[in-house]
């Protein structure tokens, strides 16, 4: 399976760079992990729900410009739908097994995504109503991801 994660913003903390590429590695055996880091617009600090659309909106055609045609996509959303692990392992399966091996997350930056990419993903999935920095979920992502390919194969990591 290949999976790609477009994420919006630099990553510029050194221990997420180090725990991203610990679990990369560990994903290796399982599938093919392509992240892509897109910049995000320059803003100011105060915006007004049109200019923060406007980000949002050109951030989005970066994202959408990167998705594979034949991509499943998944958008991270805080109002999307909580899933466990196992449900994320059972997902991840069944797409696999119905031929569908290319699989792209997509985190947003930190105005979220556009309605374009809204539109786009065929599931949206939330890791709660909290709110992460967009930098750190890169690292619970990729962490989830392999846990569900450990899960589907049945070996130990998960408890």
């Amino acid at each position: 399976m290949q999976i790609q994660i477009i994420a919006v913003g630099k990553l510029k903390e050194k221990y997420l760079t180090q725990g991203i590429a610990e679990y990369s590695k560990r994903l290796g055996p399982y599938a093919k992990l392509q992240i892509t880091e897109l910049p995000d617009e320059k803003a100011p600090e105060s915006m007004s729900a049109a200019e923060e659309e406007q980000v949002k909106a050109k951030e989005g055609e970066r994202i959408l410009a990167q998705i594979k045609p034949d991509a499943h996509v998944i958008a991270l959303a805080i109002e999307g739908q909580m899933w466990t692990s196992e449900e994320l392992s059972r997902q991840l399966d069944q797409l696999a097994t119905y031929g569908r091996s290319q699989v792209t997350f997509i985190i947003g930056g930190s105005n979220g995504l556009s309605d374009a990419v809204l539109k786009r993903a065929n599931q949206h999935l939330s890791f709660g109503r909290l709110t992460y920095p967009h930098q750190l979920m890169r690292l619970i992502l990729v962490e989830q991801i392999y846990r569900a390919f450990k899960i589907m194969r049945g070996e130990p990591y998960h408890r």
